[in-house]
């Protein structure tokens, strides 16, 4: 049989068992609508399908509470929990969505520092690799430094601030990749704005090192010769037993340049020129 014949056989299939999971999880609502259950009860079973991982029940319990007991204090914390369950479940949006909704009614709850650390894991955990769109990456730093702003001594601002350093070392990759784009291609001075924002905004990061000597090669490339042998020298004295130095010190030895001659202040003030606040 053709594959062209078999298609309708598997649309037909998949849409019959997406069918039985919505009328699964329908008949799951009807039963919990007509059975009315003391607060603690109900929160508890649905804690405990969450630890067995059945996270499509435990939200519906997690609703239930809010529905049978609104003005409860379970009913705020299952809100938290019920966005727990989605981000467990790798409902991302969900998560983002139902911590949003806590700190739109409860900005001052007890939970809210848990809910603005969990918006920030849930765009954490979707950080594609380095040559893909960073929107999320962005959005996962601006999310984390909320957490640090907010609560700057908490367990969930020491894991923040662990995540950030990743996140960094994305966004500094991304910005690395691009400007090795431009140098292939002869777009110097583009590549020069890419590399320059590493050494300037990601300057903690894995890519300094590198960003410093194609910055290096960049400059030469232009005949910007003190630029070059301000960059050359900066990374010498930060990363003096560098590859990327040993790289830049060969390519400004060669045009009859000396990075290890330069005192620190001249260093200081040249590279001053090209990176304000430069080291």
């Amino acid at each position: 049989m053709r594959l062209s014949s078999k298609l309708p056989i598997l649309l037909i299939a998949t849409a019959a068992l997406t069918l039985t999971a919505c009328q699964s999880r329908e008949k799951r609502r009807e039963e919990l609508a007509y059975v009315e259950r003391p607060v603690e009860a109900l929160y508890n079973q649905a804690a405990t399908e969450l630890d067995k991982r059945d996270y499509d029940q435990a939200i519906l319990l997690f609703n239930e509470v809010e529905r049978q007991h609104p003005y409860s204090e379970w009913a705020r914390r299952s809100m938290v929990m019920t966005a727990f369950a989605h981000y467990q479940a790798r409902h991302y949006d969900e998560a983002i969505e139902g911590a949003q909704r806590y700190l739109g009614l409860h900005p001052g709850g007890s939970e809210a520092e848990y809910a603005y650390y969990l918006i920030a894991a849930s765009y954490f955990d979707q950080i594609t690799d380095v040559g893909r769109d960073q929107a999320t990456t962005e959005r996962a730093r601006d999310a984390l430094m909320d957490v640090v702003r907010r609560f700057p001594d908490s367990q969930y601002a020491r894991d923040a601030n662990a995540k950030l350093d990743m996140v960094r070392d994305q966004l500094a990759g991304k910005e690395m990749t691009v400007g090795r784009w431009y140098l292939r291609n002869n777009q110097t001075l583009s590549a020069i704005n890419r590399f320059r924002t590493v050494v300037k905004t990601y300057d903690t990061t894995s890519h300094t090192p590198e960003a410093l000597h194609r910055l290096v090669e960049s400059y030469l490339t232009l005949g910007l010769r003190d630029q070059a042998l301000a960059v050359g020298s900066t990374l010498g004295y930060n990363y003096p037993n560098s590859s990327w130095y040993k790289m830049s010190y060969r390519l400004l030895t060669d045009e009859g340049l000396d990075p290890e001659a330069l005192d620190e202040e001249t260093r200081r003030t040249l590279l001053q020129r090209i990176l304000p606040g430069g080291k």
